[in-house]
């Protein structure tokens, strides 16, 4: 029976995760479930991690029991890799038997080589970098991988230990701060991070990335600022986390001497407080020694590399996603789980398009903007399958918890926006989710819509018979489409034309009427 479903676990340090996909006929897969449980499998009553503790163990193995009855739940076979602790643990292979015995876990341990590898091939599929000389950093409880990629090929990679949990036991045991124990912790990871970023110096890279729970957070705390934010429904993907933002949380969180305070930090998890402080002093050494300007974060790093190299390893050869377009190949998958009608969306985003490019002098919209309207041409139907009547609204709600990867949490929301606005209502200040933009936003999504209803309008009857439109200007900067046809007149698309232009005329300030031409046939030579 082939496999059409697969579960990841990421046994780590300090967190366990898992994931479950389904695996989609194209090659790529869907993230269905995911669980993470905070084990601290690397704290111990010392801080050289050389034994995982008794009842380490017992947290472990109940936690990855509920995760084995998770996957099986959808049929679906579990690989599970451990990171820094296990692989350091003297104990180890007790650890390895035990969970195997009582759980039917088979347990991989990797090298810190081989986990940068797999932290890369999970990055791969949420950022769009493969064509982009990328600096990857993962900052994780027992240690820190850095790689420098191109094209999915590894141009340097290493590991070092350095993780939030390691250098709270050595230097914050009771996770209490003081001005000697941040100098001696501060001191320790330069002189640890100096042999790493010397190498790293010789490297140059486009961009840098960073994924998991460190970076993570401190994007969290960032976004906590904004009077909208909600920590449960933002997604962090491709969010651009600053040297001056990163320095300000540092500071604030620094200052911050037990965890008690440090759980009152709106946007950080309270679990992470009291391990935070040693995570911040790792990624801020890091930005100064390399004056790094800028991270962009990964919501995808270990165990999405791992289901896509298990799929590489069990799937035939190019039956796995293609990495070259995580924007375009994303958005084509959500759309496909949707059941969506292809002809006619593909069709409605060819005609936006050619509005767009004709326009260029009156939205003065960008070429990212051009690609934001394309992404909801392609999905703004995709709520039909859950009701006609309201599709526009299930549309945004589909769109903004899709997880659309290679996108970042704004132009997703101007996506949905657009998707709900291709029909019924205008954009208005009494919509929440319209209503807490930034003007910025609100500019684009106003723009974006009016285009992407004149486009739907002039495909009502999904018959696809309008081939070509073309906008003519005259001299009182009123507008005429000129669409064209070669079989059936578009009598419907004229008229419901008519009922949503509206929009158009009153964000562009200008009159818009159409003249349908029949295209001559070709004649064969």
């Amino acid at each position: 029976m082939a496999m059409d479903h697969l579960a990841a676990i990421d046994i780590g340090t300090n967190s366990f995760h898992l994931i479950v996909v389904k695996l989609l006929e194209n090659g790529s897969f869907d993230i269905i479930d995911r669980e993470k449980e905070v084990i601290r499998l690397g704290l111990s009553k010392s801080a050289d991690m050389k034994h995982i503790q008794p009842e380490a163990i017992k947290r472990a193995i109940e936690c990855l029991s509920r995760f084995k009855i998770i996957a099986q739940s959808y049929n679906a076979p579990v690989r599970a890799v451990a990171t820094s602790a296990v692989r350091e643990s003297l104990n180890k292979d007790e650890f390895i038997e035990q969970v195997l015995e009582e759980t039917g876990i088979d347990i991989e341990v990797i090298s810190g080589f081989e986990e940068a590898r797999l932290i890369y091939m999970g990055i791969l599929q949420a950022v769009q970098i493969y064509n982009k000389r990328a600096l990857c950093i993962d900052i994780g409880g027992g240690s820190t991988e850095f790689l420098v990629g191109y094209q999915g090929k590894i141009i340097y990679a290493n590991s070092t230990k350095l993780g939030a949990v390691r250098l709270s036991q050595m230097f914050f045991p009771d996770f209490e701060l003081s001005k000697s124990s941040l100098d001696k912790c501060t001191n320790w990871v330069n002189g640890e991070l100096y042999p790493i970023i010397k190498e790293l110096k010789k490297h140059d890279f486009d961009i840098v990335v960073g994924s998991s729970g460190t970076i993570m957070s401190a994007g969290h705390i960032i976004r906590a600022r904004e009077s909208s934010y909600e920590s449960e429904s933002v997604i962090l993907n491709n969010f651009n986390l600053t040297q001056s933002d990163l320095q300000k949380v540092t500071e604030n969180v620094l200052k911050k001497t037990t965890v008690k305070e440090r759980r009152k930090v709106p946007g950080l998890d309270e679990k992470r407080a009291d391990i935070i402080p040693a995570g911040l002093i790792i990624l801020n050494s890091i930005v100064k020694q390399l004056s790094l300007k800028e991270i962009t974060i990964s919501g995808y790093a270990l165990r999405e590399g791992i289901v896509l190299d298990t799929m590489k390893k069990l799937l035939p050869s190019g039956n796995h996603p293609e990495l070259s377009d995580i924007r375009f190949q994303s958005i084509k998958q959500l759309a496909e789980t949707c059941q969506y009608d292809k002809e006619h969306s593909f069709h409605v985003a060819k005609l936006s398009l050619q509005i767009f490019d004709q326009l260029e002098d009156l939205h003065k919209l960008d070429g990212t903007s051009r690609e934001l309207l394309q992404a909801a041409a392609i999905l703004h139907d995709i709520g039909f399958h859950i009701s006609h009547a309201q599709h526009h609204r299930h549309s945004y709600y589909i769109i903004r918890n899709g997880e659309l990867l290679g996108f970042n949490d704004n132009e997703i929301e101007v996506i949905a926006n657009v998707a709900r606005y291709h029909r019924k209502s205008h954009p208005k200040e009494n919509h929440k989710e319209y209503a807490h933009l930034a003007e910025k936003y609100k500019s684009i999504i106003r723009k974006l819509a009016s285009l992407l209803r004149i486009a739907d309008s002039l495909d009502r009857t999904h018959s696809q018979l309008i081939e070509q439109i073309e906008v003519e200007k005259d001299h009182q900067k009123n507008l005429c489409l000129k669409v064209f046809y070669s079989n059936e007149e578009p009598e419907i698309e004229l008229w419901n034309l008519e009922r949503r232009k509206a929009l158009f005329e009153e964000v562009f300030d200008r009159k818009l009427s159409i003249v349908a031409e029949k295209t001559p046939l070709k004649v064969p030579v």
